[in-house]
């Protein structure tokens, strides 16, 4: 059985902790252990979303999760027919650094999720997220390695004036991006 001691962890690290444990073995038994109710609900609904069953334990002001998985019940297949669409340098309405923040966990997030998708687009002030200086350029970067194209709206480099600044990717028109979205099963907005 392999433990992973997520206390002290926000999410999503715990998430991605498990998730990673439960990729590494064909069949098992995974333990996480996390301190806040947070991490429980949701490490448990990572489980109930692959289709393991899983077990909670609360003792000693922690929950132990013990998530089973075997061949029989792992119906999940690799699929990435599916391209990623951001539209702001900010996740959600509000503050700005709150925004930014989120952002950047997002961005790192889907790092360490799969399956990854075939592209994201970065459109408007998402392109601020794609050139030097930006707090998610590292985890965006890791994406262009494990082979997701990085495509940004050139007319909104242009607009910001930062094509110079571009780090990660390639400058995209409006009809290579339509032609991605058109050609995907599933388009997810990000804005």
């Amino acid at each position: 059985m392999a433990n992973i001691d997520a206390r002290g962890l926000q999410c999503p690290q715990p998430v991605i902790m498990a998730k990673k444990a439960l990729e590494e073995i064909t069949s098992g038994e995974v333990l996480v252990i996390v301190d806040n109710t947070t991490a429980k609900e949701n490490v448990s609904r990572l489980a109930a979303n692959l289709n393991y069953q899983h077990k909670i334990e609360d003792k000693e002001g922690c929950y132990y999760i013990k998530i089973s998985k075997s061949d029989a019940v792992d119906t999940k297949t690799e699929n990435n027919d599916f391209v990623i669409v951001i539209t702001s340098d900010k996740l959600g309405v509000g503050e700005d650094k709150l925004g930014q923040l989120l952002m950047k966990t997002y961005t790192y997030t889907l790092c360490e999720t799969k399956p990854y998708p075939k592209a994201v687009i970065f459109i408007n002030s998402g392109v601020k997220l794609v050139v030097e200086n930006s707090e998610a350029l590292e985890n965006i970067q890791r994406l262009a390695e494990s082979n997701i194209e990085i495509i940004s709206c050139g007319t909104c480099l242009d607009y910001y004036n930062i094509k110079d600044k571009l780090r990660v990717g390639v400058v995209g028109n409006m009809y290579s991006i339509v032609e991605y979205m058109n050609n995907a099963a599933k388009v997810i907005n990000i804005s």
